[in-house]
């Protein structure tokens, strides 16, 4: 591994930059659900190590129960991590077509030649099976999750909330979804801490109105979690501009974006680090929101950029590095975490750090 990327890890040139970000400045993006393939397995499954086991959300076949998702064995998964979930249907689709033209062939064995023609491609045969039905079996779970927890009915809320503005039709919107009986404790929860990230200054009485909405339908809602969060990650104790409504260029940005529309509501989100690899990339990365130690880039870019994220990363900022990365900016970007985070693992990170400080009595 380390031969065949050892450029990687060289960093003896002298403009390499390294940032490490805190990811109380951007506690939305492991908020949101996810309709990118990679991200999307993490979110609704959940991937360890490059492995998913299948077991947490169904009952599959004995040779599906763990399955291994890596980009470095696995081709189909390497061109589809980043695609969205409907070009993934109709991908896997094509691939299951090529499956059975090759399986097809394969029964039409009538000579000596036929038989150890099979024989000698049975491995590679077995593999594609193998990948065939992963991949299937993936998106086949994953939509039943989608349609259970009507979750392209949140997401659109979802996207909103951390994308546009409109105060009034978000509070009615996520009052819609707090009363629909079809949504989960977990996405209730998950709406109403996007919605006070969002407005916590601009509406307190509408928010505590979700408060108390929230506490009497989900029995899984801890009582003062939103607070908590906003005590760890509102909007005076975060770096950056992470709604787009501080910064009068960022504020144009997004209006040119609104007019220009979206081309899928769902994956409309950019994480606050793609805003901040862009302001590298252009030498605008503010001193008094990231200060520096050592040899500072003012007159120059750096080749390579090291972002470490303390709390965690997620597949999304993942998906925004590779993208960036490909875009051939003239600087390589290298992203780290503590962890790789989904949801719910963000949200288990807050509860346990809530528990530790009312523990503690510590003032926050």
């Amino acid at each position: 591994m380390y031969q065949q990327e050892s450029g990687l890890f060289d960093f003896r040139r002298m403009d390499t930059l390294l940032l490490i970000l805190d990811r109380r400045d951007d506690p939305v993006t492991p908020l949101l659900n996810q309709w990118t393939y990679q991200a999307m397995v993490h979110e609704l499954i959940g991937v360890q190590d490059n492995k998913v086991d299948l077991r947490t959300v169904g009952k599959p076949e004995k040779d599906q129960q763990e399955v291994v998702l890596s980009s470095e064995q696995d081709a189909f998964f390497k061109a589809n991590m980043y695609e969205n979930f409907g070009d993934i249907g109709m991908n896997i689709k094509r691939m299951v077509d090529e499956f059975q033209q090759i399986a097809k062939s394969n029964q039409n064995i009538q000579t000596i030649e036929d038989m150890a023609k099979f024989v000698d491609n049975y491995p590679e045969y077995r593999r594609m099976h193998g990948n065939v039905s992963k991949h299937v079996t993936l998106v086949t779970e994953m939509s039943k999750i989608v349609e259970e927890r009507k979750l392209m009915l949140v997401s659109q809320t979802e996207q909103e909330l951390a994308c546009n503005g409109g105060q009034a039709a978000a509070f009615e919107a996520v009052t819609n979804l707090l009363n629909n009986d079809n949504v989960s404790d977990i996405d209730r929860l998950r709406l109403v801490m996007l919605y006070a990230l969002r407005y916590e200054k601009e509406s307190p009485v509408e928010l505590m109105q979700l408060f108390n909405k929230l506490a009497t339908k989900s029995a899984k809602y801890k009582t003062g979690l939103v607070q908590f969060l906003l005590k760890q990650a509102g909007v005076d104790r975060r770096t950056g501009d992470l709604f787009g409504n501080r910064d009068l260029f960022n504020i144009a940005r997004n209006m040119a974006r609104g007019l220009k529309g979206v081309e899928n509501v769902y994956t409309q989100h950019q994480p606050l680090l793609f805003q901040t690899m862009e302001n590298i990339s252009k030498g605008r990365l503010k001193d008094v929101d990231y200060p520096f130690v050592g040899t500072h880039f003012q007159q120059g870019r750096p080749h390579d950029v090291v972002i470490f994220i303390v709390g965690g990363t997620t597949y999304e900022e993942s998906r925004a590095v590779a993208l960036l990365n490909a875009s051939n900016s003239g600087i390589r970007f290298i992203l780290g975490g503590t962890t790789i985070l989904n949801s719910k693992g963000f949200l288990k990170d807050l509860e346990e750090a809530h528990k530790l400080i009312r523990s503690n009595n510590i003032v926050v």
